[in-house]
């Protein structure tokens, strides 16, 4: 088979194909005959040696959400060879995932909804997931609350608005100007241009901060959150100095720690089965072609999601 490895830490040129063994499932394990493959800006970071090194030194391949079909698994154990399955598996240890066989734990994958291309599907479970648990999970957000999404636009933002609007919250997201007709799209109530507004001079009263930027973004959102009220970041969730502002100022703060959870991962699949979840895909890519993906995920300010074919 074929896997997109890099021997260095560096741009996306370092990222090359290379023939290498298919690997051999454990007991619990399926092997997964990969499709597409979505991409995530922490695999850019990763692969150029900006964040902690949850792969270590290279060699490494990197990869975590996949859409495929599985050839060889335990005949009596959740699936069958034919079936299509999606998941985000081993998270955060490596899946390697850039490839065109995958070996994953049965418990990491779901069945493949009907109404989702294996493009569609690659594309849901780091930012469905990372939604799903900072929402449901950990703020338990119910009908009624107001919550507020940065990044709206973005990847875990887009889908964040639905699951948010499927638990009956008002929803309000921020966004730059031209994405606005983009995030309506998904269902927000309201929608705040982050480059013409400052959101904590716009509104007050959110229950739920669910936060994709970071930066002084999560410092200003106290500002606007009632008394009570509960942070939720996906990429500040490590700062001592910020959760204890935000408890000595009677808040709840939280850090999103992204787990491949098969109750969530069902749950993601019954809301794209009811109608209320769609993943959007900005571009797909070939294979062959990685290095031009991962320039565009390195220019960030995407439009939902990225993906590979395979």
């Amino acid at each position: 088979m074929r896997v997109i490895t890099q021997q260095m830490l560096g741009g996306p040129e370092v990222l090359t194909i290379v023939d290498a063994p298919e690997p051999q499932p454990l007991p619990t394990e399926v092997l997964v005959r990969v499709k597409a493959i979505g991409l995530n800006p922490l695999e850019a970071l990763l692969r150029a040696g900006e964040f902690p090194p949850l792969l270590g030194r290279p060699p490494f391949i990197l990869g975590w959400d996949i859409s495929g079909v599985v050839e060889e698994g335990p005949l009596t154990y959740r699936f069958r060879p034919g079936d299509e399955v999606f998941g985000m598996p081993l998270f955060p240890r490596a899946a390697s995932a850039y490839a065109e066989v995958v070996s994953a734990p049965a418990l990491h994958l779901a069945r493949k909804p009907a109404s989702l291309s294996h493009v569609e599907a690659a594309a849901l479970p780091v930012v469905g997931l990372t939604a799903w648990q900072g929402l449901v999970d950990l703020a338990g957000v119910t009908e009624g609350d107001r919550v507020l999404v940065h990044g709206g636009g973005g990847g875990v933002g887009h889908v964040a608005i639905q699951i948010a609007k499927a638990l009956g919250a008002h929803v309000i997201a921020t966004a730059s100007g031209g994405k606005r007709k983009f995030v309506e799209g998904f269902g927000a109530d309201e929608v705040i241009d982050y480059t013409a507004v400052d959101f904590a001079e716009a509104v007050r009263d959110i229950d739920v901060v669910l936060d994709t930027i970071g930066g002084d973004t999560v410092e200003r959102s106290l500002e606007v959150l009632r008394p009570g009220g509960h942070l939720v970041t996906a990429v500040a969730e490590d700062d001592s100095e910020l959760v204890a502002k935000y408890e000595a100022a009677g808040m709840r703060f939280s850090g999103i720690a992204v787990d491949p959870d098969p109750v969530a991962l069902r749950g993601l699949v019954e809301l794209v089965e009811q109608g209320r979840l769609r993943v959007h895909v900005q571009e797909t890519f070939p294979f062959e072609r990685v290095a031009d993906a991962h320039r565009l995920l390195d220019g960030g300010h995407l439009q939902g999601k990225l993906v590979l074919t395979v």
